[in-house]
């Protein structure tokens, strides 16, 4: 009897000790859903901005999304370029660029050789202001988005809006099926959008236009916020490391657009904190508007916060205008969250607040701390093909090089009769001598690089052969090509990069935070799944199964 016994205590045992320690995951059994999802996407913000400045944010900002929140503090990215377009539909279509086609922020298409903006949409016309401003659409975006889905879940009638001062940050979150979107005009201070929405602009837009609210807040400079003093976390405020506004003669504060053109008045709004204010107040106008959250379904509203990555592309992560600008910001998204509260509800929202990606340390402030760090030239084009002129004696093999992608001149390669796969050979040996370069991948034959994980996976996940060069170049941890010694930029692989803050809040969100890995393209079928919705059609991620209530 005992010896019968001891095959079933042992399985016991074992399934014991395979048992997860807390309660499965489980998301509300019923098809109730919030009556309405915030979607906050801050460009370019860094996940240790959430804890380097964590001691001075106010209670109802950052701290009560992480405090009454739920907190994936291990969020990457899984994919290169890790730039603005890719990360903004990564996020909302559950996918990578070599699924849904957003390759970068330009590319080159292959087929024909042009050149194109992500957003690039020549078949519209303009809403609410003139030229190239206003031919945007999402339809270089090949997959759908979770918006898309909730309006295909609800026969139509979810509403779906974005909003943001950078026309990408607008148009891909919002999707192919949205009511509007609408982006940034320098050349009036207005938001507007394209025919591809609605040919005429609502009437509580022209109401919002009509207040000429950059005016007013470009009239208050940017000063600091505390005093000097107290910015411990960043360097000293006139900094050989950061840029400088037009018309500036150095990098201090206060910042003003005094004596600016009015183009380029309107303009430097999208570098200050007076944009992500500006960008708040819209959002709250277009939730105003068009009663967000008051309907008998679910709506949707898409905000994404330029400002951060324009100043941190001039000033670098260590300025004091970048710890300014998140106390500010703190303060903006504490006042988005009481309004929700007001007019919403507490409980009846849900929130999620994430970035496109990171930024790296501006590479000659490392350098001068003692750390491996570099740009690398813009002439980067220019010297390989210089290199390949002299094997082959034919001009500009290489048609670009960008997105730290080359993309080859197939029409000069096949016309002087040259065998292909040589001259990739040839740019791989150059490339390969190049201290600063960790890799040189041949993406049409990736299985003749030996490459490390994660890197090999995200080169993979960012390539799209219709948009992508067919070599990818890895340069050394903390490079970047710049063209110009100040500020930072972002795009590579690195943690700086591609780790990302991701917090949830409200509606079916219990306090707690993981610390395992998820990922960007996560974050779709998650809210998918807290929504009782399919997932977008090309999405690759998995539901966050740690948050559960």
């Amino acid at each position: 009897m005992k010896r019968n016994l001891l095959p079933i205590l042992f399985l016991y045992i074992f399934a014991a000790s395979c048992s997860p320690k807390t309660a499965p995951t489980t998301f509300s059994a019923n098809n109730d859903r919030p009556k309405l999802v915030v979607g906050v996407v801050i460009d370019q913000m860094r996940w240790d901005y959430l804890y380097r400045y964590y001691e001075r944010y106010g209670s109802g900002g950052f701290k009560r999304l992480m405090n009454d929140g739920f907190n994936c503090q291990n969020t990457m990215i899984s994919y290169i370029p890790s730039y603005t377009a890719p990360g903004h539909a990564g996020i909302y279509t559950g996918s990578v660029p070599s699924v849904n086609g957003i390759a970068a922020n330009n590319w080159v298409d292959n087929l024909t050789g042009r050149e194109w903006y992500c957003a690039e949409d020549t078949t519209v016309t303009p809403v609410g202001c003139t030229g190239a401003t206003g031919l945007m659409s999402p339809r270089n975006l090949i997959t759908t988005t979770v918006t898309d889905e909730l309006k295909l879940a609800t026969n139509m009638r979810a509403r779906v809006y974005g909003v943001s001062i950078k026309d990408r940050g607008a148009i891909f979150p919002a999707g192919h099926l949205a009511n509007g979107a609408y982006w940034y005009d320098d050349a009036t201070g207005n938001f507007c959008s394209s025919s591809y929405y609605s040919n005429s602009s609502p009437a509580w837009l022209q109401s919002f236009n009509g207040r000429h609210l950059p005016d007013s807040l470009l009239n208050l400079k940017w000063n600091l916020l505390y005093n000097a003093d107290t910015y411990t976390q960043s360097t000293a405020d006139d900094s050989k490391y950061e840029g400088t506004l037009k018309k500036e003669k150095s990098p201090v504060f206060p910042h003003t657009t005094d004596g600016l053109k009015e183009k380029d008045k309107y303009g430097a709004i999208r570098v200050m904190p007076a944009g992500n204010t500006l960008s708040v107040m819209m959002a709250k106008a277009c939730a105003e508007g068009e009663h967000l959250g008051q309907g008998s379904a679910t709506d949707f509203l898409c905000l994404s916060l330029s400002s951060t990555d324009y100043a941190g592309h001039n000033y670098g992560p260590n300025a004091m205008e970048i710890e300014d600008m998140y106390l500010r910001l703190d303060n903006e998204i504490a006042g988005l969250l009481s309004y929700l509260d007001n007019k919403v509800g507490k409980g009846n929202y849900l929130f999620f607040l994430t970035a496109d990606h990171g930024a790296a340390h501006n590479a000659t402030y490392l350098t001068d701390m003692n750390v491996p760090a570099g740009t690398e030239s813009k002439e980067t084009e220019n010297n390989v093909n210089a290199y390949l002129k002299s094997i082959y004696n034919t001009d500009k093999l290489v048609a670009h090089y960008m997105n730290y992608q080359l993309y080859l001149n197939e029409g000069a390669i096949s016309a002087a009769k040259l065998d292909r796969d040589k001259v990739k050979n040839s740019i791989i040996e150059w490339m390969n001598k190049r201290p600063e370069v960790s890799y040189i991948i041949d993406m049409e034959r990736m299985d003749k690089t030996a490459i490390p994980e994660p890197i090999r996976t995200m080169v993979t996940n960012g390539y799209y052969h219709l948009r992508s060069g067919c070599m990818q170049v890895i340069l050394n941890p903390a490079w970047y090509e710049a063209s110009r010694p100040t500020g930072t930029t972002h795009g590579t692989w690195n943690p700086y990069d591609a780790h990302i803050p991701l917090l949830w809040y409200g509606w079916h969100i219990p306090a707690g935070e993981t610390h395992e890995t998820v990922h960007m393209c996560d974050i779709a079928p998650t809210v998918a799944a807290l929504l009782h919705i399919q997932m977008p059609n090309g999405n690759v991620g998995t539901v966050i199964k740690q948050i559960k209530k």
